[in-house]
């Protein structure tokens, strides 16, 4: 195909996405594409069928979905997470990513307090969030650096009713004084240091514990970090809250990243589990889809933090650390030995499948 025919395809692609109709027909279309290349070895959604979607839409497109609860998300069309939210089965699901990940943080704000959040993002995670906290009397401390992201926040809190969210665009860290930036693209943007004065482009950063200091906050209920690799810093910065007894200190889920964590001699010896497990925190791999993916109904899968299968390409995936592991018992929960915590359905069952 020619340059020419290209940008005509593209052109045409676009001018669908400018109709809401002619939108939704394409995506169930794809949709339905999806079931007919089911013997396609690799992923028919990141290869063939997500592409098409995504020519529909540039980094402006502003997007309107709402959850089974009834939950109003806008957003802009800007990585995976857009993309395979618009393109969710059912067409009303009951989250925006990362089913399982979403589906532990609900339960964890269950019994209120306040939750810090590093990288808010939209509020995909947040705004649910928010809500369950809101009925136990808790609050969200949310961060999030991106300002574009951060006002999308603050537009679907408005759009929700939700008076409970603090956000702030600062970024949580080790120290309290240091100018940092976002380097990448949107949600996959990480932060290094700032040369020169603060500008638009950089931003401040502070200490969880420096926060709680600030805000007047005795004691966190949940830890919530997905920031691209600055996870490890942040707990550095939040001491006095992990040294807590485990009736007062926080329940954590963060992410972990093969280009940002060394694995190489086991998981439980990388150097973030090994400073949880030093103040006191049993970890586990939390087993989900890097997508929208239904799992209603089904437990939330998780793997001992030395158990966990590593193999295959360099990946990232989420883990919870509690200090009192009876939280993560009971009917919604399923502990599992050596598989990995990477769901994929073109993927090994036995390895990349949910058990359950």
């Amino acid at each position: 195909m020619s340059t020419d025919q290209l940008q005509k395809l593209s052109n045409a692609l676009r001018e669908v996405g400018t109709s809401a109709a002619a939108r939704d027909r394409l995506v169930a279309l794809c949709k339905s594409i999806e079931q007919d290349l089911c013997g396609y070895e690799g992923s028919v959604r990141d290869d063939i069928t997500g592409p098409i979607v995504d020519a529909m839409y540039d980094d402006e497109s502003r997007l309107r979905k709402t959850l089974a609860d009834g939950t109003v998300f806008e957003f802009l069309y800007r990585t995976k997470i857009a993309r395979d939210f618009l393109m969710s089965t059912p067409a009303q699901p009951d989250h925006v990513w990362e089913p399982q990940t979403t589906k532990l943080l609900v339960k964890l704000c269950r019994n209120g307090g306040n939750a810090v959040i590093g990288g808010a993002y939209f509020g995909d995670q947040v705004i649910l969030m928010a809500k369950q906290l809101a009925a136990a009397g808790g609050a969200c401390h949310a961060f999030e650096p991106n300002a574009d992201q951060l006002g999308m926040l603050r537009n679907n809190a408005q759009l929700n009713h939700v008076e409970n969210i603090h956000s702030w665009r600062l970024g949580l860290w080790s120290d309290s004084s240091t100018q940092l930036r976002l380097v990448g693209n949107d949600s996959f943007a990480h932060a290094e240091r700032a040369d020169g004065a603060a500008g638009d482009d950089s931003f401040a950063t502070i200490t969880i514990d420096d926060y709680c200091a600030q805000q007047k906050l005795d004691k966190l209920s949940l830890i919530m970090l997905d920031i691209e690799g600055a996870e490890l810093d942040v707990f550095k910065g939040a001491r006095e809250q992990l040294s807590r007894p485990a009736p007062d200190a926080p329940n954590i889920v963060f992410e972990v990243h093969r280009h940002y964590v060394d694995w190489s001699n086991g998981l439980e010896n990388a150097e973030i589990i090994q400073l949880l497990q030093g103040f006191g925190y049993s970890v586990f791999a939390v087993r989900d889809f890097n997508s929208n993916v239904d799992m209603a109904g089904r437990p939330i899968e998780l793997i001992p933090v030395d158990e966990v299968y590593l193999e295959g390409p360099a990946h990232g995936f989420n883990m919870v650390a509690v200090k009192d592991p009876s939280l993560l018992q009971g009917a919604d929960f399923s502990v599992c030995h050596g598989v990995s915590p990477k769901l994929l359905w073109h993927r090994d069952p036995a390895l990349h499948h949910p058990l359950s």
